[in-house]
């Protein structure tokens, strides 16, 4: 699974993006990011606040209860602002 990091989510995690092989068991976006969480201090504080990363499965903005099957790249990031 191919895994993109933007702005504030990619420089405390430390790059902008990574292959991973993920574990069966992970089936949505909310398990990944738990996931993640787990695989350093560095993604565990990127993800400390589940609720402010936002994700795209395939560039299309999901939910983290959105499934992650068939998907070829999953991307987080900040909330987007305008002005």
């Amino acid at each position: 699974m191919k895994l993109l990091y933007f702005a504030w989510v990619r420089e405390r995690i430390g790059r902008a993006g990574e292959t991973l092989e993920l574990p069966a068991e992970i089936r949505t976006v909310a398990d990944l990011v738990a996931w993640l969480k787990t695989r350093g201090p560095e993604y565990a504080e990127a993800f400390a606040r589940p609720d402010l990363v936002r994700a795209a499965i395939n560039q299309e903005h999901v939910k983290p209860d959105a499934p992650i099957a068939g998907a070829r790249e999953i991307a987080f990031f900040p909330p987007v602002t305008g002005g």
